[in-house]
């Protein structure tokens, strides 16, 4: 028995469902989420599935998270997706279920669960939910879930531009759009910005600091946000807009904390970064992860290893 049979045999074996996601989620951590809801209640309707996690307004076009007790864990299946690392999991409440799988793209390097299916080569977990749908017979899709899996795997690829769109990513995408759901709707809504949005994304052009060695950052004070009338979930929108400058490698987006902690979003067009996120209390992809950064000390430090990275780097640029 593989791990994907093992998976769709757990979902059958229990009656309650929670399904958690990474903080600070993106259109796949959320996409995933609740697409794979979806198919579990449209396979199994007698089944209480719930999406647990921070709702924040500008996903509310993927969904609404549900809001439970904590009772409702015990006997429960808890399945974290698209989550590196444990500190990262939406709801401290994760480990109080009876059985936990953990289902990711990422790099495997925090360990955690009873079932693992961790496929790093994956262009994201949206894309692995949907091979989950497409190899059990026991398990149904609807237009719904086809959307949300479409949205995650947009999300995640930059719109099929980054390295890990596979031909199997492409092939997975127009199995999806069959369903009855709008792909330029969710294409549209992805790439739309509001003013604010518009405003930070000038900022960022206009001050984006690139280094001799072809390194980039910028810095996001709570003063800078405040002033744009912006909030942290506010700023992913902007991390791949210095990976359109020919000058620039890799790059990290240092955005301010309400306790004067910086959080760090790692770029790269090559360089790898997630070995410099993971000094700094992160992790993820070779070409896109995050830290922390405690203090402006730190925060040279992080320049200082990605220019190291972009200067020693002899490779080609993607």
């Amino acid at each position: 028995m593989n791990t994907q049979e093992q998976i769709v045999n757990a979902i059958k074996k229990f009656d309650t469902i929670i399904i958690h996601r990474h903080q600070h989620p993106d259109p796949d951590a959320i996409g995933s989420q609740m697409g794979l809801a979806n198919i579990i209640k449209a396979s199994f309707p007698d089944k209480h599935v719930y999406s647990v996690g921070k709702q924040y307004k500008g996903f509310n076009w993927l969904g609404v998270v549900d809001e439970i007790a904590d009772d409702v864990y015990k006997d429960a299946l808890v399945m974290v997706l698209d989550t590196a690392n444990q500190p990262r999991v939406d709801d401290s409440r994760y480990t109080t279920g009876k059985m936990m799988i953990k289902i990711d793209h990422h790099p495997n390097d925090d360990q955690f669960g009873d079932i693992m299916w961790v496929q790093p080569d994956a262009s994201s977990t949206s894309e692995l939910i949907y091979d989950l749908y497409a190899q059990s017979d026991d398990l149904k899709i609807n237009a719904a879930a086809g959307r949300l899996l479409y949205a995650g795997i947009v999300g995640d690829t930059g719109r099929f531009k980054y390295p890990s769109t596979s031909p199997h990513t492409f092939a997975v995408a127009a199995q999806l759009a069959k369903l009855d759901f709008s792909t330029s709707d969710v294409n549209q809504i992805e790439d739309e910005i509001d003013l604010p949005l518009a405003r930070l994304s000038a900022y960022v052009y206009q001050n984006i600091q690139i280094l001799d060695s072809g390194a980039g950052y910028i810095v996001l004070t709570n003063q800078i946000m405040q002033d744009l009338k912006l909030g942290d979930e506010s700023t992913s929108a902007v991390v791949p807009l210095p990976g359109k400058l020919k000058e620039i490698k890799n790059w990290a987006i240092f955005v301010q904390q309400k306790d004067g902690t910086y959080r760090v979003r790692l770029r790269s067009k090559g360089p790898v970064i997630n070995e410099i996120a993971k000094q700094f209390g992160g992790g993820g992809h070779p070409l896109a992860s995050g830290a922390v950064a405690k203090d402006d000390a730190e925060i040279k430090q992080v320049i200082a290893a990605i220019s190291d990275a972009a200067a020693n780097y002899k490779g080609d640029i993607v």
